[in-house]
């Protein structure tokens, strides 16, 4: 495939009707593959005119004639009415060749560029991953979200990253043009490592030294490199550049020599080491999840490949990922309620909600202990652990400690992406051994191997598969008076290729033990998008107080 012809705009604040003309006079010479508008396309609705209003309608109508495939983002101010009725009618596409790259964005053009958008400003009172597309507002939710994109050709932003100048001999914008640069964005960059990075300042502009990402050891040889550039907004008072066209070829490999000019990236330290991906096994499990399953000791040329974090339906970067039923996102780990729950909001009924919680990490592994880097390893396992403790501390508050809990996970190695889940169970179950007995007695039904008190913390140690069991109990006072201190209880189920293990086991248990079983398949427990939503609202505002995600 022949390199790209693109052509990028900074913003251009309503005047598109020039702008587009003028876009339109180049493509004629040019034959660009499509065109990127990185700031605002429309004028302030604080300051519009009558003039302002007839353009977006004639924008609208397709009066305005827009010469080529043209993506415009999310600036630093929101759309007009008009605009967002039709966004909203024809699912992103303005008119005929003009379409919205939205807040949160990862999507692939027909030429095969890869591109991602963060829109709008850093604004803290937003929620953990917003839901709406138009407001020009995003959480650092949202640029974390956009981490496990992995890859871009192209990102666009409209704050600057933090420490962009730092290694450059550039001169950067001075006064009212220095642009808010924000530590969100910097670990964006080197997560992503585009080869342009796109962003804008009203009435300067800048471009810095191109620079390099070190290399990773599973990324084969050559260096990344990217390219920053901030356009000014047209007709500035500075004349400064507010176009800028280039070639891309994203079939080029990296250069494995350093190009001269290139400097090293003023983001080598910031951020963790990205963990490389782990290898896949081939053991036998049933496949009652929303994943295909390993199965089978199939020769590697005859499995697929692992799901990417694009197509993981636990990583954030999933531009299907179901967001509404996401409750807390903290700096290595984040929470949702569970799809199908096998509670229901009658089940407690002292809570009003389901409670089926899950607890995912951030990163992109079949399980904790193949989280290369120790560091990332064990701050994944330590917030882990604190979403599971604040859960229990909410569960004793509301329910006066008539409720304990049962977390489960299943390790393997050939998995997709590991994550925690969390039920409430009640206390009098617990102290009785009844739940302990459940899993055993199920275990020993199954011909599995004998569940085991041990403590697998992050799973580093482990050398093999395992499923995990912990169970909490509450303080108790008998009423002979009799203090008992609350206690995790730790089991593991070593899981090994000699038997088929069920995925669904966890699930299975509690359902019996909690007399849930029309209920056991997640699958026959679908909600409304609604109920949905009803649930994730129930809990956020019920959980408020003890989620330590909103404490910063």
């Amino acid at each position: 495939m022949a390199p790209s012809k693109l052509v990028v705009t900074g913003a251009v604040n309503g005047k598109f009707r020039e702008v587009f003309a003028k876009i339109a006079t180049l493509h004629s010479k040019n034959s660009f593959s499509l065109a990127l508008i990185a700031g605002n396309l429309f004028a302030d609705p604080e300051n519009t005119s009558e003039q302002d209003e007839q353009d977006v309608n004639d924008l609208v109508n397709g009066k305005i004639e827009v010469a080529l495939p043209t993506y415009f983002a999310l600036g630093s101010h929101g759309l007009p009415k008009p605009a967002i009725e039709k966004l909203e009618a024809e699912d992103g596409e303005l008119c005929h060749n003009l379409f919205f790259l939205g807040k949160r964005t990862t999507l692939k053009t027909s030429e095969g560029i890869r591109l991602v958008a963060l829109g709008g400003t850093l604004d803290p009172n937003v929620p953990a991953v917003s839901k709406d597309k138009y407001p020009p507002f995003y959480s650092e939710g949202d640029a974390k979200a956009l981490r496990g994109a992995n890859s871009a050709d192209i990102l666009v932003t409209s704050q600057w990253p933090k420490g962009i100048s730092t290694g450059s001999q550039v001169s950067m914008p001075s006064g009212d043009d220095t642009p808010v640069q924000l530590q969100c964005i910097s670990d964006l960059v080197p997560a992503l490592k585009p080869r342009y990075h796109f962003s804008t300042s009203a009435a300067a502009f800048y471009e810095r030294e191109p620079f390099f990402h070190a290399p990773e050891e599973d990324a084969g040889p050559g260096y990344s490199i990217t390219r920053f550039i901030s356009l000014a907004s047209y007709g500035n008072p500075n004349k400064a550049k507010w176009i800028y066209a280039f070639s891309l070829d994203t079939a080029a490999a990296p250069p494995v020599v350093i190009p001269l000019g290139t400097t090293a990236s003023p983001f080598a330290f910031a951020g963790k080491k990205r963990p490389a991906p782990a290898e896949q096994n081939s053991y036998r499990f049933d496949t009652n999840s929303s994943h295909h399953s390993h199965q089978g000791r199939r020769n590697k040329r005859q499995r697929a490949a692992p799901p990417t974090p694009g197509e993981c339906f636990f990583c954030l970067s999933n531009a299907n990922l179901a967001t509404h039923l996401i409750t807390s996102i903290g700096s290595d780990a984040y929470m949702t309620t569970a799809k199908g729950p096998l509670s229901t909001a009658s089940t407690f009924p002292k809570l009003g909600f389901p409670c089926h919680m899950l607890i995912i990490p951030l990163t992109h592994s079949p399980t904790l202990g193949l989280i290369e880097d120790r560091e990332s390893r064990k701050s994944t396992y330590d917030e882990m652990q604190r979403f599971r403790s604040s859960l229990n501390s909410m569960l004793n508050a509301k329910t006066d400690g008539e409720f304990g809990s049962v977390t489960w996970e299943v390790s393997r190695s050939g998995g997709i992406h590991t994550h925690w889940q969390f039920l409430p169970v009640s206390s009098k179950m617990i102290r009785r051994g009844l739940v302990e007995a459940a899993f055993k007695v199920e275990a020993e039904n199954e011909k599995y191997p004998a569940l085991v008190k041990e403590d697998v913390k992050d799973g580093s140690n482990e050398s093999g598969d395992f499923f995990r069991l912990i169970i909490w109990q509450p303080a108790h006072k008998s009423n002979e008076g009799e203090e008992s201190k609350e206690k995790d209880m730790h089991y593991m189920l070593p899981v090994d290729s000699s038997f088929r293990f069920d995925l669904q086991f966890g699930r299975k248990v509690l359902a019996k033990l909690l007399s849930l079983e029309s209920r056991m398949q997640w699958q026959d427990c679908g909600q409304s998008h609604e109920d949905e939503v009803g649930d994730v609202e129930a809990f956020k505002l019920g959980f408020k107080e003890w989620d330590f995600t909103l404490e910063e």
